[in-house]
């Protein structure tokens, strides 16, 4: 075991390391993904062909939803609310119109890009 001293936005940290294994070699180590994680996960399906799909700005989790189809949206308004990292973002209207489609619901797990709500 081999003691260190690190120093973190200017305070000092005494670390213990123990070696697991030598190697000499300087690549990364590749870690193997779950089985799960391999698989792609399935995009909501959507039967609205046409309006403008708000996608997930970031990986989270569904808290609340604002909205549901029918409700007419302002430039601002409020659709949802994703936690991530234990801190909630709200996902905005980007534009003027009514929810055609609201793709999520309260508990559900999102990754970014994914299609939450569209608007017409």
């Amino acid at each position: 075991m081999k003691i260190y001293k690190i120093k973190v936005n200017g305070k000092t940290y005494k670390v213990e390391l123990e070696a697991v294994d030598e190697t000499t070699s300087t690549t990364p180590v590749k870690e193997e993904k779950k089985e799960e994680e391999k698989k792609p996960k399935p995009k909501p399906a959507s039967n609205t062909t046409s309006g403008h799909k708000v996608e997930a700005p970031i990986q989270g989790s569904v808290v609340s939803v604002k909205v549901k189809p029918g409700d007419k949206v302002k430039t601002g308004d409020v659709l949802l609310i994703i936690e991530a990292m234990k801190l909630e973002n709200e996902v905005v209207s980007p534009l003027d119109g009514e929810i055609a489609e609201v793709l999520v619901s309260k508990g559900q797990s999102v990754v970014a890009k994914d299609v939450l709500v569209t608007i017409k």
